[in-house]
C-alpha cells in the first residue's frame, strides 16, 4: 500500500468550464463585460484607467484606482449607457467602484 494517494489528472480551464454550466455562465459574464468595456473605451479618456467589472442583469460595475478617476468617470455615464444602449446592451446603471488597494 502506498503512502501517496494518486490525484486526478488535470482538466484544462476550457474542459472545465465547458463541463460546468456555473462557470460557463460566469466566463459568458466575464466576456460580456470585457466587450461592453471594449465598445465604450473609445469614450474614456485614454489617462483614465477603467476595469470591466461583473454584470448582474441590467447593471454593469466599472472598477478604477481612486476617487479622482470615478469621480470624472460618473459625469460620462450617460455617455457611456447611450453607446451600450447603441451596440444593443440593456444596462439600466452603471456602477463605479474604487478597487482597494489600487490594482495597476
Amino acid at each position: 500500500m502506498s503512502l501517496y494517494r494518486r490525484l486526478p489528472a488535470a482538466v484544462p480551464i476550457a474542459q472545465a468550464i465547458d463541463g460546468a454550466p456555473a462557470l460557463a455562465r460566469l466566463a459568458g459574464l466575464v466576456d460580456q463585460s470585457l466587450a461592453m468595456l471594449r465598445a465604450v473605451q473609445p469614450l474614456i479618456p485614454p489617462t483614465l484607467k477603467v476595469h470591466a467589472g461583473p454584470v448582474q442583469e441590467q447593471q454593469w460595475c466599472l472598477l478604477v484606482d481612486n476617487s479622482a478617476a470615478a469621480s470624472k468617470l460618473r459625469q460620462l455615464l450617460p455617455l457611456l449607457q447611450g453607446r451600450l444602449r447603441q451596440q444593443g446592451w440593456p444596462i439600466e446603471q452603471i456602477r463605479v467602484k474604487i478597487m482597494a488597494g489600487g490594482r495597476r
